[in-house]
């Protein structure tokens, strides 16, 4: 038994889609369901691919209005880190499972997340039925001596996280920035994500002073750093990128990292920069878009980000068309990071999709891709699947209730009430 869509609209033309065995296997005008498919009749509403949030910290929903307002390391040491030591299995998996419902409610179909507990992240998107790449961050304070410990740990994180997690969470390694992991770390890191083949995720050059210091003590760039250590590659994520140069852009693109951008969560922290997405695309780096957690954004809204991304683009570059809207929502998509695992909609793709509101006042006349991008946000989506299920219909999540009322429990216990008004 599969999934069909009938009376849909793709391209500006009525369209149907059929998906089996979580995959797509037939698109297009005549379409028509098999004996005993699951049918969906959705006249007005238009397919487009599913969001793909390719960086965020899902259970930091649990911190969301929390510390606001504070620059990001004060934020950090002083404020996020100290509580996160006190967080259980059950605070990740229920600030996750509260994050799949905003991300599943505004279209995301899959993210990466590097956060604590992952195992219990993973737990998460198997439970909620979305897609993540998920992985423990590893911190060793800069402190060679520290080492060990922290990368056996992230390794073993390797084996929970896909047993936890099923075929839907997939596991990576997330060594947390240049500021806070060691050479020896990177160096592990590197040696072991090529021998596994698996992803990993880092956060680099997102301030000034990182990108200073990084110079100051070893001499050069943050991405030239990285690629010494052997992490700059295919298989590497790099989160943010707002500070990096021409020749770091030339750099990544030549070794096959990705970037992802995550416009809001920089605007919020005011890191100084916007990053340079028009020389990241001359020299063909592979490019995502992020929202970073729900404590620092504090939305997991992707295509609202979308339109912020896009406005920055414009404004920085001083032309209206700097960025197509076309062009922000295959960003957006995954379509411009393969990496990221974001497919156009088309037979042999995963079944993921979203079907979005097409007849709603901000989608009816003009374009839909401008109309997604500069008018509509995540609230425009009607139905969200995902591996062929369909986990919204209609803006309904089965169980959201009680989801909202595990995470502020779980919120209170940690004391996660809001600093100021």
């Amino acid at each position: 038994m599969g999934l069909a869509v009938r009376s849909a609209t793709l391209d500006g033309e009525v369209a149907g889609l059929r998906c089996e065995g979580g995959w797509i296997t037939e698109l297009g005008p005549d379409v028509e369901p098999d004996e005993g498919d699951e049918v969906l009749d959705v006249a007005g509403l238009a397919l487009i691919p599913g969001l793909v949030n390719g960086h965020t910290h899902a259970a930091m929903t649990l911190f969301r209005g929390y510390a606001d307002d504070l620059p990001l390391m004060e934020w950090l040491t002083e404020y996020i880190w100290p509580v996160e030591k006190r967080m259980s299995d059950e605070d990740v998996y229920w600030g996750t499972r509260l994050a799949c419902v905003e991300m599943i409610r505004t279209g995301t179909t899959c993210f990466w997340d590097a956060y604590w507990h992952a195992h219990a992240t993973a737990r998460a998107v198997e439970d909620a039925g979305i897609r993540a790449v998920t992985a423990a961050p590893l911190i060793d304070d800069g402190d060679p001596a520290k080492s060990e410990r922290a990368c056996s740990d992230a390794e073993r994180s390797l084996g929970q996280i896909a047993e936890a997690g099923g075929e839907l969470a997939r596991p990576g390694f997330a060594p947390h920035a240049i500021y806070s992991v060691s050479e020896r770390s990177l160096r592990l890191v590197a040696e072991r994500s090529a021998e596994l083949d698996v992803p990993v995720q880092i956060h680099l050059s997102e301030t000034e002073e990182e990108v200073g210091t990084c110079v100051a003590e070893r001499g050069e760039r943050p991405a030239q750093y990285l690629d010494r250590v052997g992490l700059l590659g295919p298989r590497t994520v790099l989160g943010h990128g707002t500070w990096l140069d021409r020749g770091e852009l030339e750099l990544i693109a030549e070794r096959g990292a990705t970037v992802v951008t995550n416009p809001v969560a920089n605007l919020k922290l005011a890191v100084g920069r916007v990053f340079p997405y028009r020389d990241a695309r001359d020299t063909e780096v592979a490019v995502g878009l992020g929202t970073d957690g729900p404590g620092s954004n504090n939305s997991l809204d992707l295509l609202a980000d979308a339109k912020a991304f896009a406005l920055l683009q414009k404004n920085e570059a001083r032309d209206p068309a700097a960025v197509t809207a076309t062009e922000v929502l295959e960003i957006a998509t995954g379509q411009r990071a393969e990496l990221l695992g974001g497919r156009r909609l088309e037979v042999g793709a995963p079944a993921d999709f979203l079907l979005v509101r097409a007849d709603d006042p901000v989608l009816a006349l003009g374009q839909l891709n401008a109309g997604l991008v500069y008018a509509a946000a995540g609230s425009i989506v009607d139905t969200t699947v995902v591996n062929g299920r369909v986990l919204m219909r209609g803006g309904s999540i089965d169980g959201a209730e009680e989801i909202v009322a595990r995470a502020r429990e779980s919120a209170a216990r940690l004391g996660l009430t809001p600093l100021s008004s």
